[in-house]
């Protein structure tokens, strides 16, 4: 079955700059997208946790997936996150996606309530029919608390609009049953530190945080692996890589570390929305050692050296 979206590439799922009261800065998020469409990625995401979707309302989460839509003005994709503990509202927003011309949705298993897998699978199948756009899955039981099974990946797979999971449930089993048994669904990468065991079975594309301040070396690598086939040069790149993978992981400052690393490169993010804090002296100087020996180190692969 050919689907109707192929995901190629590196998927950025944006920050949300704010200011020091937690207001949305409107003119910094538009210096983002346009910081991101020149750096070379082939997707924008709306509306992800990395853009602290779980501090938003339906309506905030709306009118951020519409000004980034048209900020965009079709230079790329935007996949728009619907991603909610209540149905209704990723209803609302998955409709509030398809009406806004959104290219996608990226639809998460809802976090606490822990359905089976038919559950799961009957919540994803009615969002599906309430916009009916291609759907990329997201499959994180560490944050959702079950995993997108066999049961359930034989559901929806009939639905000829789930083209691709985003895999970030850190076991490489997974990526094997996907590859092997599901080969209808895109696989793409969503556990960072395995990037190299995705793209080497077969997959296409990468959801990566990461990619909002280092969007050369996250492309440098899927170019080097899924269009070159140069797995050679990608070992090195992903070794490059790896202090910063183990930098954002360590210590529950994900997005406060993505957040610093955007002001690294010259751009406002502002500070995550409470209960988060931004990142003290030390972590920010941890965190800038780790980016500057990552890009000289890439910098040179790229190159030749």
């Amino acid at each position: 079955m050919t689907p109707i979206m192929a995901f190629e590439g590196i998927y950025t799922p944006v920050v949300t700059p704010y200011d020091d009261d937690g207001r949305v800065v409107w003119s910094a998020l538009e210096r983002v997208i346009d910081h991101l469409v020149d750096s070379g990625v082939q997707g924008l995401i709306s509306g992800g946790s990395t853009g602290e979707n779980y501090t938003q309302t339906v309506e905030e989460r709306l009118e951020l997936a519409r000004f980034t839509k048209d900020k965009l003005d079709g230079r790329l994709p935007l996949i728009v996150g619907t991603g909610t503990m209540r149905t209704p509202d990723s209803i609302a927003l998955a409709e509030g996606g398809a009406g806004m011309g959104a290219d996608a949705l990226l639809v998460a298993t809802p976090p606490y309530a822990v359905p089976t897998e038919r559950e799961n699978a009957l919540n994803v199948l009615t969002i599906d029919r309430a916009a009916d756009l291609p759907i990329m899955l997201y499959n994180y039981p560490g944050r959702m608390g079950v995993n997108m099974g066999e049961e359930f990946l034989d559901r929806v797979g009939r639905s000829r609009n789930v083209c691709a999971i985003k895999e970030s449930s850190g076991d490489i089993n997974r990526v094997h049953l996907l590859a092997r048994d599901y080969p209808h669904i895109q696989m793409s990468c969503g556990m960072d530190d395995q990037a190299l065991e995705f793209f080497a079975w077969g997959a296409r594309s990468w959801v990566c945080a990461g990619s909002n301040f280092l969007p050369h070396e996250h492309v440098a690598l899927y170019k080097a692996c899924a269009v070159e086939g140069d797995f050679s040069k990608g070992r090195r790149i992903m070794s490059a890589m790896m202090p910063l993978m183990r930098v954002l992981e360590q210590g529950g400052k994900f997005i406060q570390c993505v957040k610093h690393g955007v002001e690294m490169t010259g751009l406002d993010a502002g500070p995550p929305r409470p209960p988060l804090k931004a990142l003290n002296k030390d972590d920010k100087r941890q965190l800038e050692q780790v980016i500057r020996v990552l890009k000289s180190t890439i910098e040179d692969i790229t190159a030749g050296a």
